[in-house]
């Protein structure tokens, strides 16, 4: 469009050309100018006042939402897994020692969660670590919770036959407590070697007695090992009674039970001898739990009366053998 300007010479109208450079000189000068005012803005929002612009506000918000419950999710955790280890911690000194159950080894608690790599694609689509130590730590305690519902199944299991226990706990002397037949010998603990010399561990109750007195199961049970040797402890039996307890009765002048079989606290096992590393005829008897020896004492009331005792012992009369009812015979012969 042709641009007109007043002559005041001529009075008139005169027609200006001007240059083919001069529109787009003035398109650039536009393009450049907003382009300026543009980046003025965005200097002046970011850097002097401090603001975010409307997509980095909106991210930052989509961020803080997900840090926030990322945060709620391990405060979650962190009460789970306080939970589940005071779980662990009953159960391991509480309910498994009760019934004499082994603890859960902390290899198997954590043994089988894999590697942490199978999180690593998390890297590769730009997430945020806490969001893979996270998952790994949900595996974790996933892992362990089942571990421990599958321990208090086998507890419940054994809870079933609670009942039993107080059976099979050894808890009576395993010979007759007549003072007038016998007397304690070494004690649990250290002593003086009588063959050897030199201080060493004793780790049972020893009874002296004549040999040929009757020995008895202290607890129901199944005898594991009978013994005949000249060394050692000699003749001995030993008994597992579960619940992580077991007895062993050595120095025996005979072995009247065999192994593999079940017996029941008062049954005849044997009598006392002089067999073994035995300086006189004398019962060895020790109380193991948890495959540790420990102090028999605590597992048996002398005081208990010889009529307490024999009750107890006829009380099996029905499924005792001709020998045990002979031997039962004699006691009371004795007691006469």
């Amino acid at each position: 469009m042709p641009k007109y300007v007043f002559d005041p010479i001529t009075l008139q109208y005169q027609v200006r050309e001007g240059s083919r450079w001069h529109r787009p000189a003035r398109i650039a000068i536009a393009v450049v100018s907003a382009i300026g005012l543009c980046y003025l803005y965005f200097w002046i929002f970011t850097s002097v006042l401090g603001l975010d612009l409307p997509k980095t506000a909106k991210l930052k918000r989509e961020a803080a939402a997900w840090e926030a419950r990322m945060a709620l999710v391990d405060r979650r955790l962190d009460l789970f897994e306080t939970t589940l280890e005071g779980v662990e911690d009953r159960d391991d000194h509480v309910y498994r020692s009760i019934y004499g159950l082994g603890t859960i080894p902390i290899e198997a608690k954590n043994s089988g969660l894999g590697s942490a790599s199978r999180y690593d694609y998390l890297d590769e689509m730009g997430a945020a670590s806490s969001l893979k130590t996270t998952l790994l730590r949900m595996d974790n305690l996933t892992k362990r919770a089942y571990l421990q519902s599958i321990a208090l199944d086998e507890v419940r299991a054994i809870s079933l036959t609670a009942g039993d226990m107080l059976a099979h706990i050894p808890s009576v002397p395993p010979i007759l407590p007549d003072r007038r037949q016998f007397r304690l010998a070494s004690a649990f603990g250290y002593r003086v070697d009588p063959v050897y010399g030199g201080v060493r561990f004793h780790e049972g109750q020893d009874f002296a007695a004549h040999v040929g007195y009757p020995v008895y199961a202290t607890g129901d049970g199944v005898v594991i090992k009978t013994e005949f040797k000249f060394s050692g402890y000699g003749n001995e039996v030993m008994i597992d009674h579960g619940f992580g307890y077991k007895t062993r009765y050595a120095h025996l002048s005979r072995i009247d039970v065999a192994e593999g079989i079940k017996v029941s606290r008062g049954d005849l096992i044997g009598a006392i001898g002089n067999t073994g590393k035995s300086t006189g005829p004398h019962l060895h008897y020790e109380v193991i739990y948890m495959g540790r020896p420990v102090n028999p004492w605590r597992y048996m009331n002398l005081d208990m009366s010889v009529e307490e005792y024999l009750a107890m012992v006829k009380h099996r009369r029905e499924e005792a053998s001709p020998k045990q009812k002979s031997s039962l015979q004699l006691l009371d012969s004795r007691k006469r």
